[in-house]
């Protein structure tokens, strides 16, 4: 199902500047747009609107040290909760933490990147409020996160 996810404000990358009451349209596990909201909704009428508060933008990379936690999968939980869809290789260094990152569309990389919302990338995203808490995580186009 196409959704679009509706923010106060949307950054296509971190630096970027800022697009008030902006969008970022996702299908299946792909950004299929982004930009002001009003446009998104006539190009897509039929998509379900998800409505945030705060600053939606790319999904972050956590760089460090997994939080600990009973369980890998509540380790990666407890990365997604932050914002973060992806975990340094150094960082996923046995075969539970991998196998769980994988089972759950956490990316595993061999270093930190840029990330950026574009059309067809996969589509990680985050919210977060003013005070920079993680309001929502959409990981690989699925809502995995929603603070409450």
């Amino acid at each position: 199902m196409l959704t679009i996810h509706a923010a106060d404000e949307l950054r296509l990358s971190w630096d970027a500047a800022p697009v008030t009451e902006g969008a970022v349209a996702v299908e299946g596990d792909r950004v299929a747009g982004a930009g002001p909201f009003e446009e998104l909704r006539r190009r897509f009428p039929d998509a379900r609107v998800r409505r945030w508060p705060g600053v939606l933008g790319p999904a972050l990379v956590h760089e460090g040290p997994l939080p600990a936690a009973p369980s890998p999968r509540e380790r990666l939980h407890a990365v997604l909760k932050s914002g973060a869809t992806a975990v340094l290789a150094e960082y996923a260094d046995t075969a539970d933490v991998r196998s769980a990152a994988a089972r759950n569309d956490v990316a595993v990389l061999p270093r930190a990147h840029r990330r950026v919302i574009i059309d067809a990338g996969r589509a990680d995203l985050a919210v977060f409020d003013a005070d920079g808490t993680c309001l929502a995580t959409v990981c690989a186009g699925r809502l995995v996160h929603r603070r409450r």
